[in-house]
């Protein structure tokens, strides 16, 4: 039987943990995190330590989304590499112990900023926390992934034509409506892909500010989180998806940096930003930016649509998720706005 979104189970909890996690202790509390539009994430607490447990939302879902044991995955894979991560502790694909499938990783210490322009922190701070991302995105996209043992992790090919294709579809299967800004990026993506180039590289499909933890003190990030879009594809969708989320309206549910002052911020421009990741990846370039930025757009939509359809059916994570879902059209108009 399925527990609700807010809920688990326990019981089955308890005896599944034990089994499998040494000294765990008996569960004293079980809170669910705020935020998250996708899978749902608690705090499991027992007299000894403290765990996070990330499952699939009970009910129907789209195909190949919610996927919490590719996630598992690539964060055991990564525990040895430079990108850092919470310890893995144990999978679950049995959907009898609480109604989907969950995993449970160690518990980090340190904070995580909601709001990309930072208000609470200095021009100084804020200069080093960014800084600090670029720094954990580069070496994310340099990670060996034979070492690693994740050349399987993604599918051959031009990995902007197989998301194009993959969103394309994501969007129709929670479509609620006609946008026309969709029609049309769907339209001219497909026609203006760059040619494939050969890159690839690990992509976290969800890299920005809120998606990683620093310490709590140093601008220093302790993890990278929420992995479920990773994959195996092109770095540069990973750092114009970041750009993007700077380019957005600072009062849009989803906040940006889009008008605000970044110098008197402290915070790089996208041209600095872009500078350093190719400094730290050593390329001279990036061309055909501006494919990659709309790409992003059209992607994020994509993505929104997703939560204001799970919204609408009443399987939304997120208290939150008709105000993000909202957000796909306003987001695929400005795609649009850019094309040539």
């Amino acid at each position: 039987m399925s527990e609700a979104i807010d809920t688990l189970n326990v019981e089955n909890l308890q005896k599944y943990l034990a089994a499998r996690i040494a000294d765990f202790g008996t569960i004293q509390e079980c809170t669910k995190f705020a935020g998250g539009q996708s899978n749902p994430t608690f705090m499991v607490r027992t007299e000894k330590s403290r765990y996070v447990l990330r499952r699939k939302p009970p009910g129907l879902l789209l195909k190949s989304a919610h996927a919490v044991d590719r996630e598992y995955r690539v964060m055991k894979a990564l525990a040895a590499t430079q990108v850092p991560v919470p310890r893995m502790l144990t999978l679950c694909d049995d959907d009898s112990v609480i109604g989907s499938m969950f995993y449970v990783m160690e518990f980090v210490e340190g904070r995580i900023f909601w709001n990309c322009a930072l208000p609470e922190r200095t021009p100084a701070e804020r200069r080093a926390i960014y800084g600090e991302m670029v720094r954990v995105l580069a070496a994310m996209h340099t990670v060996n992934l034979e070492q690693a043992g994740l050349t399987d992790y993604g599918r051959p090919g031009n990995y902007f034509e197989r998301q194009i294709k993959r969103w394309t579809e994501q969007y129709r299967a929670s479509q609620t409506g006609t946008m026309p800004a969709m029609e049309k990026l769907m339209e001219w993506l497909p026609a203006n892909v760059p040619a494939d180039d050969g890159r690839v590289a690990l992509n976290h499909g969800d890299y920005r500010i809120d998606n990683v933890m620093f310490h709590p003190t140093e601008s220093r990030i302790v993890a990278v989180l929420d992995w479920e879009l990773s994959t195996l594809g092109h770095p540069w969708a990973d750092l114009a998806y970041q750009c993007m989320h700077l380019r957005l309206p600072p009062d849009a549910a989803i906040p940006g940096l889009g008008g605000l002052d970044r110098e008197a911020l402290g915070i790089p421009s996208e041209e600095e930003y872009v500078a350093r990741y190719c400094e730290l990846t050593g390329i001279k370039a990036i061309p055909n930016w501006d494919f990659y930025i709309i790409f992003s757009f059209f992607r994020i939509a994509a993505i929104l649509q997703g939560v204001y359809k799970r919204a609408l059916d009443g399987n939304a994570s997120s208290k939150k998720a008709m105000d993000y879902g909202a957000l796909a059209g306003p987001i695929a108009e400005m795609a649009v706005a850019m094309l040539p």
